[in-house]
């Protein structure tokens, strides 16, 4: 059977360029129905006590251990994640569905108030059916990171997810349901643009949740803010590795080549630009290219592999013509710099220096294995480097002065800032970014709170 791009997402393994599935997409009939069963089930689902849900977090939390090495291996097949990596996902994403079954039922208890003898109470009540829209490159985690407090607070969940995951898509859903979830509630919905918007102007939608390109996160808030809804947007990222002087270099190095180079470099809070103080770039920058060499690229379905096959073919030409580009603006090309030779969607990890803020691979996102290398005279030019960006998701400070990398922390235009360690999240803490990296947060009680009707309920006022 042929399928083409207008009537189905087509899943295209990324390791040898074969046919997956396809998958039809829905039409505005079948769209509506899935909000309809979506709705229904939030109905009776808000009913529940937050202990009654969470312990449906719980029973999720144990269907991802039983069944890892079946969503591990989908992950890797889909997008070519490195299968090792991929287990480590599962893994993480079963600890965010513990977290929050043990620690959110006391956030969403009612809050007292200033108000004497406790005649105001803040409480939080869930807002209704969630669309989120979620990409490829952390298939499980992505979903799960936004819906596990949203599922929690008595939301429902609509996913649309990326059209070369729709197989993590819907063992999502089947995973959810055999974790006790009502059918329903958190429905995949395999949408075209057009079906996006029908959802967003769907009165049973209460609001958006978006990861991806800063173009999608535009048009879905443009969206969003014209229906009156509100929408949290985490998007694209291009983080600055600051490594001063006093830097410990080899710890330095090791984080800086695992914070780029996770994930096949496929990461929006990874490192990309490294920005490093004069008195150590050169070595800094052997050490690197050194490490880099040693990374093994090759099938991600074999456990000594680290970096696979970017996760589609076009990806790989849009990174490989930022290398391009920015080379021909001057930079200098240490390592790799072209695609690998043969099936799939493999590319030489590469390294970038002599990189000018006025370059290519500086002022866009490199999303793929490939680092630009800057140097700072000082401290102070590296934070106006790191802050010359119209992104601001996350970075790093190498630094044996802890007292200076702070007061830097507190001058750097980003939602997280990791002193001596490389970019992650953790549900104990908030994440999100500013400028076109996005606005609002997930995770910790911030991202529980975001898809909460915060409403104050004041007794006996008079």
């Amino acid at each position: 059977m042929t399928w083409t791009p207008e009537t189905h997402a087509i899943s295209i393994s990324p390791i040898d360029g074969t046919v997956m599935a396809a998958y039809p997409w829905l039409s505005p009939a079948e769209v509506d129905a899935a909000l309809a069963r979506n709705h229904q089930a939030w109905l009776a689902w808000r009913a529940l006590t937050v202990a009654q849900r969470a312990a449906r977090l719980v029973a999720l939390g144990e269907q991802l251990e039983q069944h890892k090495e079946q969503i591990a291996q989908l992950m890797t097949r889909e997008m070519g994640k490195p299968i090792r990596q991929a287990r480590a996902e599962v893994d993480k994403s079963a600890g965010l569905c513990r977290w929050y079954a043990e620690q959110g039922p006391a956030m969403l208890a009612g809050q007292p108030t200033q108000v004497p003898d406790n005649k105001a109470t803040i409480e939080f009540r869930p807002l209704g059916p969630i669309l989120a829209v979620m990409p490829w490159n952390f298939p499980l985690w992505q979903v799960l990171r936004g819906a596990v407090p949203m599922l929690l607070a008595g939301n429902s969940y609509v996913l649309k997810h990326a059209p070369n995951v729709m197989g993590s898509a819907q063992l999502i859903e089947e995973l959810a349901r055999a974790a006790g979830f009502p059918a329903g509630l958190l429905v995949s919905v395999n949408a075209t643009v057009d079906g996006v918007s029908q959802m967003i102007n769907d009165p049973r939608i209460a609001a958006i949740a978006v990861t991806g390109s800063v173009r999608a996160g535009a048009a879905i808030g443009a969206q969003a803010g014209a229906a009156l809804k509100k929408c949290v947007l985490e998007l694209g990222g291009s983080d600055a590795f600051i490594v001063l002087n006093d830097a410990d270099l080899d710890d330095a190095v090791q984080a800086a080549v695992a914070g780029r180079f996770q994930n096949t470099g496929q990461v929006c809070a990874a490192a990309k630009r490294f920005i490093v103080e004069a008195g150590i770039a050169e070595d800094f920058t052997a050490r690197f290219v050194a490490a880099t060499q040693a990374l093994k690229c090759g099938d991600p379905r074999d456990e000594e592999n680290t970096l696979g096959p970017m996760a589609r073919a076009d990806l790989r030409d849009e990174l490989h013509g930022q290398v391009q580009a920015t080379l021909a603006e001057g930079a200098t090309l240490l390592l790799g710099g072209e695609k690998i030779a043969g099936a799939g969607n493999y590319y030489a990890p590469t390294v970038l220096s002599n990189v000018t803020p006025a370059m290519t691979a500086f002022r866009e996102e490199l999303f793929g294995p490939v680092a630009a290398i800057c140097v700072a005279d000082n401290a102070q030019h590296a934070l106006e480097i790191a802050n010359h960006s119209d992104f601001g998701l996350s970075a790093t400070i190498y630094s044996a002065n802890e007292a200076q990398a702070l007061e830097m922390a507190a001058r750097m235009e980003c939602g997280g800032v990791f002193i001596n360690g490389y970019s992650a999240s953790d549900p104990r803490v908030a994440f999100g970014g500013v400028k076109k990296s996005g606005f609002g947060r997930e995770l910790s009680h911030f991202g529980l709170y975001e898809f909460c009707n915060i409403q104050t309920v004041w007794r006996d006022r008079h």
